[in-house]
């Protein structure tokens, strides 16, 4: 059996889970309400507080499904119900950000700021001119989001100038060494 397949998913107070027909996924929560198309050969129950995700056979296939499956539908109830945030730090002299209205405007050394729209569903802050947070209740567009900003200036090895997330550390490399006279 696989180890987190066989886990039950635990439903919060004010999330309500439905397994419709082609087994979609729909969970409705204080965050919002996602949906998700689930492989039609899993078997996802809702007993009582917990949604059990059960596998038909020990086929190779249906084996690694198992857990992707309950991971899916793991990450919907605690998007709705907690949500997810990524935060992302900008280093370099004359690097910021900023929100006007609807966009995120990025000032990254280049001889253009560079434009972003929001995305519905998703909240950008920018609490200090070198912090971006996103965040959501969909796991996989806000990590999306987060990857399409960091793409803009990503982190050099040299000097660790760039964009890049909180929690990410950067391989650090020795800059040019002159020639030595003889």
């Amino acid at each position: 059996m696989s180890r987190i397949g066989r886990k039950p998913i635990a439903i919060p107070a004010g999330v309500e889970v439905t397994v419709a027909e082609g087994n979609v996924v729909t969970v409705k929560g204080p965050k919002g309400t996602l949906t998700q198309t689930m492989h039609g050969d899993m078997i996802i129950k809702v007993e009582a507080a917990e949604v059990i995700v059960e596998r038909p056979s020990e086929q190779k296939l249906h084996k690694s499904l198992h857990g992707l499956t309950r991971t899916l539908v793991a990450n919907m109830v605690t998007g709705v119900s907690v949500g997810f945030t990524k935060e992302l730090e900008i280093n370099g002299v004359g690097y910021r950000a900023q929100k006007q209205g609807n966009k995120l405007v990025l000032g990254l050394g280049y001889s253009h700021p560079v434009e972003m729209e929001d995305i519905p569903g998703l909240t950008v802050e920018v609490p200090a001119p070198n912090k971006i947070i996103v965040s959501g209740a969909d796991k996989q567009a806000v990590g999306q989001l987060a990857a399409k900003i960091r793409e803009k200036r990503p982190p050099e090895p040299y000097k660790g100038k760039g964009i890049k997330y909180v929690d990410e550390r950067i391989i650090r490399k020795e800059g040019k060494v002159g020639k030595s006279k003889k």
